[in-house]
């Protein structure tokens, strides 16, 4: 998944947003979302790996002023109108978009992403980004940890 994450920003993206952070941070947070199981949530909206909902992650990421001119490149070069229904419909089916959506996401936090090993911070920022419904604190540590090895 590593390589796939990198690929994708390297790829889609500013060079600024690739950082071994930003990496670990999506390993974590797919592991703690989708356990790289589910595109599409079990008994729930979201699609792809980091579980993106429609008027949630998918709406933020395509009006936020930081990242709507990103998105919307990113979109056009992959085949997509800048549109939240249309992202949504492709997340589950398009890991380079779903990965861009996800960094993106991140990128609109008003502060650095947490230095290597500040599980702590990285939960406070997940929760922050993400929103999650029903958090898993006690998953988290696990998450975290896979993905500081890069096996998440």
């Amino acid at each position: 998944m590593r390589d796939l994450i990198e690929f994708a920003i390297v790829r889609h993206l500013p060079e600024a947003m690739l950082s071994d952070e930003a990496v670990t941070m999506l390993l974590a947070i797919g592991h703690q979302e989708s356990g790289w199981k589910h595109r599409r949530q079990v008994r729930g909206p979201a699609r792809g790996w980091w579980q993106f909902e429609q008027g949630g992650g998918v709406a933020g990421v395509l009006r936020h002023h930081s990242t709507r001119d990103t998105a919307a490149r990113v979109c056009g070069e992959l085949g997509y109108k800048p549109e939240s229904h249309e992202v949504y419909d492709a997340l589950a089916d398009n890991d380079l978009l779903a990965v861009c959506f996800a960094r993106l996401l991140l990128w609109t936090l008003p502060k650095p992403l947490p230095a290597l090993g500040d599980v702590n911070v990285a939960w406070d920022q997940y929760i922050e980004a993400w929103r999650p419904g029903k958090p898993h604190r006690d998953r988290w540590d696990k998450s975290y940890r896979l993905a500081m090895r890069g096996m998440a």
